[in-house]
């Protein structure tokens, strides 16, 4: 199916399905096994197996999720198993430049592994991008969100990686938060792709997972070793359920992309919010950007209050149909403030409350945050 001229939107429902014969099902089984017979020599793709090597139902998604982004994907267990599978990518003593507003789980494991000596670490802020291009000589690896969490800052990343293959590294991009709809990172010269697929992909708010997604033969090889022996290994039934979630994929990005953008737009002009950051706004530092390298927009958006950190803890605990919680991507609308989580990046506003917008009625959810909003302090 890879082959076929067909769009994005038609890939996510009909990628990695049961083949297209008389008596095939339309949708794939739940493959439940520890083990394979062996009838060829043991390491064959389809036989002589254990199920932490290969199962079908991982590769039904990484099938779906490989066309998608336009490389060969494969699934861990969660996006940190996956973070910490491509930072095993760094030769040992070598060299990371990181953006400095990274998921804050992903900078305390570099920070952690620059400590113990696996590689040295150097942060900067990606929406710099000269700043950033200054730090590439010398580094071996580049990684990167592109739009960030929670600042949704956006990297220039045809430039960035231009710059990094001249500099001899490789580049990374986390690509969770505009998903494979509305940016392909590969397409613009990165190396590997990752996602949390908790998120956007599975998108019910009901399975963990992590995807990476590469081109390159040697990185996928050693790719494959590391999640095969450190069992960072997805179940059968968790692949199934993304995969299950993947079908759904653009008629919710659509539809949540859309809410979000009504939302920033009333929310900029409501006086308890000191600033909106969102990249469909065009007083958005990063607005020109995301219009050059995306198809849209996203339907992640943060939000500033006036008001400090007591309106932030405020606001949360004032909405009615906004779920506060942590992650994002799934069918209901999340919200929370980032800096109260330890750990948290300092380069988050303590005032900062991210908003994860779900598929509910954009009224019901204005509603509520205008409700919210009109009783702080009060």
């Amino acid at each position: 199916m890879s082959g076929q001229p067909w769009s994005v939107e038609t890939m996510a429902v009909v990628a990695g399905r049961p083949p297209h014969e008389a008596g095939a099902p339309v949708s794939p089984a739940i493959e439940l096994t520890s083990t394979y017979r062996s009838w060829e020599p043991f390491g064959g793709t389809d036989a002589g197996v254990y199920t932490r090597m290969n199962n079908a139902n991982w590769r039904d998604l990484e099938a779906a999720v490989g066309a998608l982004e336009g490389g060969t994907a494969l699934c861990f267990a969660s996006g940190m198993g996956a973070g910490a599978a491509l930072f095993d990518l760094v030769p040992a003593g070598g060299r990371v430049v990181m953006a400095d507003s990274c998921y804050g789980s992903m900078l305390s494991l570099a920070g952690q592994l620059s400590t113990a000596g696996r590689f040295s670490l150097t942060l900067v802020d990606i929406s710099d991008t000269d700043a950033v291009v200054a730090e590439l000589p010398g580094a071996d690896w580049l990684i990167m969100e592109s739009p960030t969490n929670p600042l949704l800052q956006v990297a220039d990343l045809p430039a960035l990686c231009e710059a990094a293959r001249a500099a001899g590294a490789k580049v990374a991009v986390d690509n969770t938060f505009a998903t494979p709809l509305l940016q392909n990172p590969l397409a613009l010269g990165a190396s590997v792709v990752m996602h949390s697929g908790t998120k956007y992909l599975a998108g019910h708010s009901d399975v963990v997972l992590g995807v990476l997604v590469a081109a390159d033969e040697a990185l996928l090889q050693q790719l494959r070793s590391y999640r095969g022996l450190h069992g960072a290994i997805l179940g059968p039934m968790e692949a199934w359920l993304a995969l299950r979630g993947l079908r759904t994929l653009a008629v919710r990005v659509e539809r949540q992309q859309a809410t979000a953008g009504v939302l920033a737009k009333r929310l900029h002009e409501h006086p308890a919010i000191s600033l909106v950051r969102y990249p469909g706004l065009a007083s958005d530092p990063g607005h020109e950007r995301a219009r050059a390298q995306m198809r849209g927009f996203g339907a992640m958006l943060s939000i500033e209050l006036a008001g400090g950190v007591h309106a932030a803890d405020e606001l949360v605990q004032g909405v009615r149909l906004w779920v506060p919680a942590t992650s994002l991507g799934g069918v209901e609308s999340l919200i929370e403030r980032r800096r109260r989580i330890p750990g948290e990046p300092e380069t988050v506003p303590k005032n900062l409350v991210r908003l994860s917008v779900g598929l509910e009625s954009v009224d019901d959810l204005w509603a509520d945050l205008e409700q919210a909003l009109d009783g702080l302090g009060q």
